[in-house]
């Protein structure tokens, strides 16, 4: 354990899911569809990060841009009750906000606003003292924390990231993929093509590990000591699938929680893997975190069984 104050720091990435529930994913006929109680949840992949975190007793702190709006008024009226330490700059923008369709099998679709436009940043004073008492810095591909690095490198801090659906190409996203220490991605965006967009990473990258997450299929781990891509199929979470909202952050917060404990990286996958199946049993997004006892004896489990 280091001196620093926060083990985690999660920088961007808070916002405001409406959850549609839908037989299908898929447009119905005529106008007008009735659907299941409509719902709104504190989201997005950088609160889920954090409060993942959290729960499993890393000590976390998170920053981000929030709208002067009752979205922002939601958001921080849940970190309060929940006890992480959160601090944000207001932006005219707004909050951001997601609707998600998540259909019976609990798949989902996201539309995302992405309000926030290209030039924002968050200035170096705000954001300076927290990476000063901070382990490692998780960044979401917001856009607004694209100048961290720099003082990432100067401070010695490690890094990671989750680049989502990205196709290989995206050149924002690109960014975040070649100066992170480690990085996340899911197979959506490249299904294909995923295993050369891992090793593009760490070959133009500082990247040690890429993890690709496949849902069902499992995830696929690559690390800079070992050419071979190794496959982890999907853990069972020993309860009906309900809803993927937010298993992939899940899976982060699991795989960053052991890589904090010193585990290696095959470890920290199989830590993922049930943190983000866990995420699946519950509707809504970011509603149910697995705690470290649970998750230390699930993993128990995957070792003996």
């Amino acid at each position: 354990m280091t001196e620093d104050e926060f083990d985690l720091l999660v920088v961007g990435g808070a916002g405001v899911d409406t959850v549609v529930r839908v037989d299908r994913l898929e447009v119905p006929a005529g106008d007008s569809h009735h659907v299941p109680p409509i719902h709104d949840y504190v989201a997005h992949t950088g609160n889920g990060v954090a409060l993942g975190a959290h729960r499993l007793g890393l000590r976390t702190a998170f920053i981000d841009y929030l709208g002067d709006d009752p979205q922002a008024e939601l958001i921080t009226a849940a970190y309060a009750r929940e006890g992480l330490p959160f601090a944000r700059l207001v932006s005219p923008h707004g909050t951001p906000r997601s609707v998600n369709l998540v259909d019976a099998a609990g798949r989902r679709f996201s539309f995302h606003d992405g309000r926030h436009p290209a030039s924002l940043r968050l200035p170096r004073s705000f954001y300076l003292p927290y990476l000063e008492r901070s382990r490692h810095v998780h960044l979401s591909i917001t856009g607004h924390n694209r100048d961290l690095y720099p003082d990432l490198r100067r401070l010695g801090r490690t890094s990671s990231t989750d680049l989502h659906d990205w196709d290989g190409e995206n050149p924002h996203h690109r960014h975040y993929a070649v100066n992170s220490d480690l990085v996340f991605l899911s197979t959506a965006g490249c299904p294909d093509g995923y295993e050369r967009v891992m090793r593009s990473i760490l070959a133009e990258g500082r990247a040690s590990v890429v993890v690709a997450t496949a849902g069902a299929e499992g995830c696929h781990l690559l690390t800079r000591d070992d050419a071979a891509l190794r496959h982890l199929p999907a853990v069972d979470p020993g309860a009906p699938v309900v809803d993927t909202n937010g298993a992939g952050d899940a899976f982060v917060t699991g795989f960053l929680s052991a890589w904090f404990r010193g585990r290696p990286p095959l470890a920290c996958a199989r830590a993922g893997a049930v943190a983000g199946a866990f995420a699946c049993t519950a509707a809504g997004t970011h509603t149910a975190f697995i705690t470290a006892a649970a998750l230390d004896g699930a993993l128990e489990g995957t070792a003996t069984g």
